[in-house]
C-alpha cells in the first residue's frame, strides 16, 4: 500500500515527524514499511519555464531554437540581454507562449533515474546551436507514456485548492515538483498487515491511523461523512437491478450525461503515478484516484454501450463467457458474480469491467457504479481465473456497504467538476430489503481493557486514544463506556450493555487491541502474566499411542509414517472402493490423489520395497487417520477415525500360521495395556458390512484366515459389543497386487478404544520359580481354537489369586489332511508369590483344563 505524505497532509492539520521518526512509528503501530521513495530527489531542479519565442532551427529541419523565461531562478546558464534561456527542441508542439517543463543543465531526466547510470543533462551544441538543458515530454517525466510532444501545462493542470493550503500559480520559475506534488514522500507499507482493515487500503485511511499513533485527533473530509444528498434527475433512463443481494449487499449506480473525455489535468496524472497507478483518461483516472483515496474500487461503463439501458448483478451461469479490459475472454461459472446489461455480461463483478462497455473516446454518457460484493465470491473468481486487480485486493477485504454512496458521491461530483458532465438519472440503490445499513455501537469497560493490556488507563484517556480515530463517545453509566464505531471499521465486533457472552469477549478483545495499538504496545509493563506452577494434564490419546508404539516396539515391530494420500491403485488393490475415498483437488503429486480408507493398505505398499531392501522378515506399523465419505458427524462434516496399523511378513515361511505371528503380537499389546474381555469372531456378520469404515477396512483380508476383535462384557463400559478392529491373513488378489510373500498377516485396531480400559498396573517378578506344563486335546475339527482357549481359560478363572497366576497360551494346533479330529496343545505358566509349586499343584490346574474340555467339546486329553 503506497502511501503519499503530500496526501496525508491535505488531511491533517499538524506537522508531521521527519520521515526516519514516521516510518519507525508506522513500523510499531501501523504495519511493516517495505520501502521509502523520495520522489523529490527524482524531480529535483525541474522547472516551470514559459516559451517567449519560439523559431525554426537554422541548421536542421526538425528542431527548434527556443528562448524561456525561468524567472531568473536557474544558476549558471547563459542568458541574453533580457535573461532568458535558450534551449533546443525538437517536439513538433513547441511554439511561443506554452508553459513547459524545463530541466536545466545537471537535471537527471526522471525517466532514467533509476537506471545504473541515470542521464544528466548538460550544456551541448545542437547542430551549431547551444542548447541549455531540455524541454521535456510526459515520458521523459516518467509521468505518463506519451512522448510524441513537450508537456504543456495549463491552469487547468494545477491542483486545485485545499483548506489547509492555497491553489499554487502559473507562473514562470516556480518549482514543477512543488507545484504538482512531486516534491513528495511515499511510504510503502505491506499489504497483509491490513488484511483486516479494509479503510487502510485508501491513503485517508492510512492518514487517519498517522494522525491516531502520533497523538492527534483526526477529523475525515466532508465529503467522507454519512448519507450523502443525491439531487432527482433525468435524461437518460437506466434500470439498476441486483439479482443477488446476497452476495452483493449494496449495488448503486446513476447516470451522467455530456462527459468530455479528455486527458487528466497533470495533478491527477502526478498523483495517481505516484500512488503507484497511471493515467488513462479523466473518467478512468478519477475512479480510480477514488479507489486509493478511499479503499473503495468504482466502475464506469459506456451508458450508449448498455443494451435495454439496463445494468444489474447476478451468478453467472454455465456456458456465458465474458471479454474483459485485459483483452482476454474468460468462461464464467455459476459460483462468479457477474454484471449484465439487458442481453449479455458487462463485467466480472468486483474484479474488472467487460471491454463490450468499456469508455472511450467516443464515449459521451457514462453509467457510474459502485457496490460492495462478497468477499470470498470475490477471491475465489479471482484465483479461479487468474484475475489480480486493485479491485480484488480491496474487495478481498470486506468493505463496508455503508461507503458506497458517500464514494459515489464524492466520484460523482469530481467527474461533473473535471469533464462538463450532468447527473441523467437518479441515484439507483439497491441492497437487501429491509437493510438500513446503520452504524454499529458497542460497550466495554475500562477494567477489562486495562486487565487485557496490563495498563491503568483512565476513561479519559481510553476515551481520547478512540476518539483519535474518529470512534464517537456516547456516555460512560455503570462503569460501561459506550462508543459508536466508525462505518468503515468492519473489523471491530459490537459490544453489547449487559457484557455476558462470547461475542462481548470478542468486541472487548478488538477494542483492546486497537488501544494498546495506539497507545503503544511498547509500552506495556514487561510482566509475565500469572500462571499456575500445576503442570497441564496429559493427552490421554497421545499418552495412549506412547505407550502402544513403546510395546510394538519392544516386540520387534518399526514404526513408519506414511501420507494420509494414497494413489487409486492402492486402494482398489486392498479390495476397497475408490468412490468412498475423498479425491484432492489439487494432489502434491499423481501418486496421492485420495484420502485413504484405511491403514493397512499403506503398510502393505511398503512391504515389497523393503524384502527388496534386503529384510527378510519384519513388522511395520503406523498411527494414522482415515477418512470415507460415507461417515460424516452430526454437521455434516468428514469423521477423522483414528486407526492402528500392523502388518508382519517373512520372505521365507515360518513355524506356523502367519496369522498366529500377528496374534501373538497383538495378545501381548492387549495383555500388556490391561485389555482382556475380548474376543474374536469370525469375519461374517450383518453389523460389519452395514458399517462403511468397518467394512473397507476388513477388505483386505480374507475371510477364512481372518477375524474381528469385539469387546464381551461391561468391563469396558460403553465399548460393550463394539469391534475394536480385525486381525488376519490377506486375501490371495491382495498379496499380489502388493506383491507380498505368501507369509503375512496384520492387523488394524481403534487405538481410540484402549482408552476405556483400565491398564495394566506394575507388578513385581515372583521370588519364587514358575513351573510350566504342556496340555494337548483331541477335538472334533470343527471346534475352534478361540473357542477351546476361552473354555480352558474360564476353567483357571477359580483357581486365580491375588498371589497365584495362571497364564494360558497356544502352543500348536494339528490336523492330518483328512482327519475328523484335530489336536490343540496349550502352555500353562503358573506362579506363586508366597511359596514353591509343586507338580501335584500344576497337575490339578491341568486336569481342570481337561474336565471342562471334555464336558463342553469332548474333548480327549492325548
Amino acid at each position: 500500500m503506497k502511501v503519499s505524505l503530500n496526501i496525508v497532509k491535505q488531511f491533517i492539520d499538524f506537522e508531521l515527524p521527519p520521515v526516519a521518526e514516521l516510518v519507525e512509528r508506522i513500523n510499531e503501530q501501523l504495519g511493516g514499511v517495505e520501502e521509502v521513495i523520495d520522489f523529490g530527489a527524482k524531480y529535483k531542479g525541474i522547472v516551470i519555464a514559459k516559451v517567449v519565442s519560439c523559431v525554426d532551427h537554422p541548421n536542421a529541419d526538425k528542431l527548434h531554437v527556443c528562448m524561456i523565461d525561468d524567472g531568473g531562478v536557474a544558476t549558471d546558464v547563459e542568458r541574453d540581454e533580457n535573461g532568458l534561456v535558450q534551449v533546443v527542441c525538437g517536439a513538433p508542439n513547441a511554439r511561443e507562449g506554452i508553459f513547459v517543463a524545463w530541466l536545466p543543465p545537471g537535471s537527471i531526466v526522471p525517466a532514467s533515474y533509476a537506471d545504473e547510470s541515470p542521464f544528466v543533462l548538460g550544456k551541448r551544441e545542437l547542430r551549431g546551436v547551444v542548447s541549455n538543458g531540455m524541454l521535456a515530454s510526459p515520458a521523459e517525466l516518467a509521468i505518463s507514456d506519451n512522448h510524441d510532444g513537450i508537456l504543456e501545462i495549463g491552469d487547468g493542470d494545477l491542483p486545485k485548492p485545499e483548506a489547509r493550503s492555497p491553489k499554487p500559480e502559473l507562473v514562470p520559475g516556480a518549482d514543477f515538483a512543488k507545484t504538482f506534488g512531486l516534491d513528495d514522500i511515499v511510504i510503502d507499507i505491506e499489504n497483509k498487515m491490513f488484511t483486516h482493515r479494509p479503510d487502510c487500503f485508501g491513503v485517508l485511511g492510512v492518514a487517519r491511523e498517522i494522525s491516531a499513533i502520533l497523538g492527534c485527533a483526526f477529523k475525515s473530509p466532508s465529503w467522507y461523512e454519512l448519507a450523502p444528498s443525491f439531487a432527482e434527475a433525468g435524461g437518460l433512463p437506466i434500470t439498476v437491478l441486483n439479482e443477488v443481494p446476497e452476495k452483493v449487499p449494496r449495488f448503486i449506480a446513476v447516470a451522467l450525461k455530456d462527459v468530455g473525455i479528455r486527458q487528466s489535468p497533470l495533478w491527477l496524472q502526478c498523483a495517481l503515478m505516484v500512488l503507484g497507478s497511471k493515467s488513462i483518461s479523466n473518467v478512468v483516472d478519477i475512479t480510480n484516484y477514488a479507489m486509493l483515496i478511499t479503499g473503495q474500487p468504482m466502475h464506469a461503463y459506456d451508458y450508449d454501450k448498455l443494451r435495454g439501458n439496463t445494468l444489474g448483478v447476478r451468478m453467472g451461469k454455465s456456458g456465458e463467457a465474458l471479454p474483459l479490459l485485459n483483452g482476454k475472454t474468460y468462461d464464467v461459472t455459476e459460483d462468479d458474480i457477474v454484471i449484465f446489461d439487458g442481453e449479455g455480461l458487462v463485467g466480472m463483478g468486483g474484479v474488472m469491467g467487460g471491454s463490450n462497455s468499456e469508455v472511450s473516446a467516443q464515449t459521451k454518457n457514462i453509467v457510474l457504479e459502485c457496490a460492495t460484493f462478497d468477499m470470498y465470491a470475490v477471491r475465489k473468481t479471482s484465483m479461479r481465473h487468474g484475475l489480480f486487480t486493485d479491485a480484488v485486493t480491496r474487495y478481498t477485504k470486506g468493505q463496508s456497504p455503508l461507503q458506497n454512496p458517500v464514494c459515489l458521491s464524492w466520484a460523482m461530483n469530481e467527474l461533473i467538476s473535471l469533464t462538463g458532465a450532468k447527473q441523467a438519472s437518479a441515484v439507483e440503490d439497491k441492497k437487501i430489503e429491509g437493510n438500513s445499513y446503520e452504524t454499529k455501537d458497542t460497550w466495554f469497560s475500562a477494567a477489562t481493557v486495562n486487565s487485557y493490556l496490563g495498563l491503568k488507563l483512565t476513561t479519559d484517556e481510553i476515551r481520547t486514544i478512540l476518539q483519535n480515530v474518529e470512534f464517537t463517545f456516547i456516555d460512560n453509566s455503570e462503569d460501561r463506556l459506550h462508543f459508536k464505531i466508525p462505518y468503515w471499521r468492519t473489523d471491530i465486533e459490537r459490544g453489547t450493555q449487559d457484557n455476558s457472552d462470547l461475542v462481548n469477549a470478542i468486541a472487548n478483545a478488538d477494542i483492546a487491541e486497537e488501544i494498546g495499538r495506539l497507545y503503544g504496545f511498547d509500552k506495556l509493563p514487561r510482566e509475565l502474566p500469572n500462571r499456575s506452577i500445576y503442570p497441564a494434564p496429559k493427552n490421554s490419546l497421545m499418552e495412549m499411542k506412547r505407550n502402544i508404539a513403546s510395546l510394538l516396539s519392544g516386540a520387534g515391530a518399526n514404526e513408519v509414517k506414511t501420507y494420509s494420500f494414497v494413489h487409486e491403485k492402492v486402494i482398489s488393490g486392498a479390495g476397497q472402493k475408490a468412490d468412498q475415498a475423498f479425491r484432492l483437488g489439487n494432489a502434491l503429486s499423481p501418486d496421492l490423489q485420495y484420502y485413504r480408507l484405511s491403514l493397512v493398505p499403506s503398510l502393505l505398499a511398503h512391504v515389497h520395497p523393503n524384502i527388496k531392501a534386503g529384510h527378510n522378515e519384519f513388522g511395520l506399523f503406523e498411527f494414522g487417520k482415515a477418512h470415507n465419505k460415507l461417515e460424516h458427524d452430526e454437521d455434516g462434516l468428514p469423521n477423522e477415525v483414528h486407526a492402528l496399523g500392523y502388518v508382519y511378513s517373512a520372505k521365507k515361511p515360518q513355524a506356523g500360521a502367519a496369522y498366529y505371528r500377528a496374534l501373538r503380537t497383538m495378545q501381548h499389546l492387549l495383555t500388556s495395556t490391561g485389555v482382556s474381555s475380548l474376543r474374536l469372531e469370525p469375519l461374517e456378520g450383518a453389523d460389519l458390512y452395514a458399517n462403511p469404515w468397518l467394512e473397507q477396512m476388513v477388505a483386505p483380508f480374507e475371510p477364512a484366515r481372518s477375524a474381528v476383535l469385539r469387546a464381551t462384557d461391561d468391563t469396558q463400559g460403553d465399548t460393550k459389543g463394539l469391534i475394536w478392529g480385525v486381525i488376519g491373513e490377506f486375501k490371495a488378489s491382495v498379496r499380489r497386487a502388493f506383491k507380498l510373500p505368501e507369509y503375512a498377516a496384520g492387523f488394524e485396531l481403534d487405538p481410540t478404544s484402549f482408552l476405556y480400559t483400565t491398564g495394566k498396573g506394575y507388578r513385581p517378578l515372583p521370588r519364587f520359580p514358575h513351573v510350566s506344563q504342556d496340555i494337548s486335546l483331541k477335538v472334533p475339527g470343527a471346534t475352534s481354537y478361540g473357542a477351546l482357549f476361552a473354555t480352558a481359560n474360564t476353567a483357571l478363572e477359580p483357581m486365580r489369586s491375588a498371589v497365584l497366576t495362571l497364564d494360558l497360551s497356544p502352543i500348536a494346533i494339528y490336523q492330518p489332511e483328512g482327519a475328523v479330529t484335530k489336536t490343540i496343545t496349550f502352555r500353562l505358566r503358573a506362579a506363586d508369590y508366597e511359596r514353591t509349586l509343586t507338580d501335584t499343584a500344576v497337575v490339578g490346574y491341568i486336569e481342570a483344563i481337561a474336565q471342562a474340555a471334555a464336558k463342553t467339546y469332548q474333548a480327549e486329553r492325548v
